[in-house]
């Protein structure tokens, strides 16, 4: 008998997080989250999403034992803002057994009829900037820190209960090596003179600080038409500006702006910190802290994590001045191995923008939905 206990206590939501542990611990290619900062996003007094969203934590027992996790999420800029009635559910990790995964099922679709929503919609988390998608291909290729993994069986148990695929998405990767400055040099001088453009190099981390309100208005613009976006808040903005940009280097972070200084471009790159993670083990310290400075300093392998250009200045080349700022930080740098996070398959413009690279998809991973 399979039994559902929602996480309400620090125990529980620590119980909660340290779950995938416990299913992953003889896996070589899962990446573990530091457990810290796992449960300040769960934290409805540290995150800010909450003022706008509620999320419900719910664990599977048998025989005594956790078998399984969900969260249940409800964005409200979504549902009232948007009218999107839309149940979200992430965090989603069982057993292959089949009662479990349907306890879980029953209890998130449970709620989405309770608040007249019309369908339900995961693995996704709270916004763009978390996690999305289970993973359908590439189970024997090292997750990233900022993607989920899964066994294989997951997607048999989103099918036995009647889910449909709704999103695809696409990780892909490519040997630095492949990047040929012909395809960007000339181009990127021509764009910058004929846009009065310049880009903006960074070296220290309080001389990106004054442009990362802009840097968010510009992904709320960028992203807008995307079926999936949910905007940023103002106070969401200060929150990911010191949970996030303390942890990226400098240098990774390029900006584009006009003659006025208005940015019209950005981009965000960080070290791949996949073996660093599993150093660290959930834990910063005593030793995890240092793994993860390590990786930080001297990783050979980067994450493309976001890109977003003005809607008035997309398609005019404006990757192009961001791609060459990349190349001459990246050669310096001896970056062997650029990943890219992962991308819808239909969203078409962002192909053609890394078509010259020659990226390898190495995994695929989708979102599931089901009418409640």
């Amino acid at each position: 008998m399979i039994t559902i206990k929602e996480a309400t206590s620090k125990k529980d939501l620590k119980a909660f997080v340290q779950f995938p542990f416990k299913l992953y611990k003889d896996s070589k290619y899962w990446v573990p989250p530091i457990i810290k900062q796992e449960l300040e996003t769960f934290n409805k007094d540290k995150n800010p999403i909450f003022n706008d969203a509620e999320a419900r934590f719910f664990l599977a027992y048998k025989e005594g034992e956790i078998v399984g996790r969900i969260a249940a999420i409800i964005n409200w800029l979504e549902v009232d803002k948007k009218g999107i009635k839309k149940m979200r559910f992430g965090w989603f990790d069982f057993i292959d057994d089949i009662a479990v995964s349907t306890a879980l099922f029953d209890t998130i679709e449970n709620i989405g009829r309770a608040h007249n929503l019309s369908y339900a919609e995961g693995p996704v988390g709270f916004s763009n900037l978390d996690k999305v998608g289970v993973m359908t291909e590439g189970y024997d290729h090292l997750a990233t820190m900022i993607t989920w993994y899964n066994h294989s069986y997951y997607v048999d148990h989103y099918k036995a209960r009647g889910y449909k695929i709704e999103k695809e998405y696409a990780e892909s990767s490519f040997p630095f090596d492949n990047v040929k400055p012909i395809f960007f040099k000339k181009a990127q001088e021509l764009i910058k003179k004929r846009y009065n453009l310049k880009a903006l190099k960074f070296t220290k981390t309080e001389e990106v600080m004054p442009y990362v309100d802009r840097m968010f208005d510009l992904f709320n613009e960028s992203y807008a038409s995307l079926s999936s976006f949910v905007e940023i808040t103002d106070i969401q903005k200060e929150y990911f500006k010191k949970k996030f940009i303390g942890f990226i280097n400098p240098e990774y972070i390029k900006f584009v702006v006009d003659n006025n200084d208005r940015l019209i471009g950005f981009a965000i790159v960080m070290p791949r910190f996949a073996e660093a993670l599993q150093k660290a083990n959930g834990k910063l310290f005593p030793f995890g802290f240092t793994h993860i400075l390590k990786a930080k300093r001297n990783s050979k392998e980067v994450i493309f994590y976001l890109i977003g250009i003005h809607p008035e200045y997309q398609n005019k080349g404006v990757h192009a001045v961001i791609f060459n700022e990349y190349y001459e930080t990246f050669k310096e740098k001896g970056i062997e191995t650029c990943y890219r996070t992962p991308e819808l398959e239909d969203n078409f413009a962002i192909k053609k923008i890394w078509k010259h690279f020659d990226p390898i998809i190495y995994a695929r991973r989708k979102t599931f939905v089901k009418d409640l």
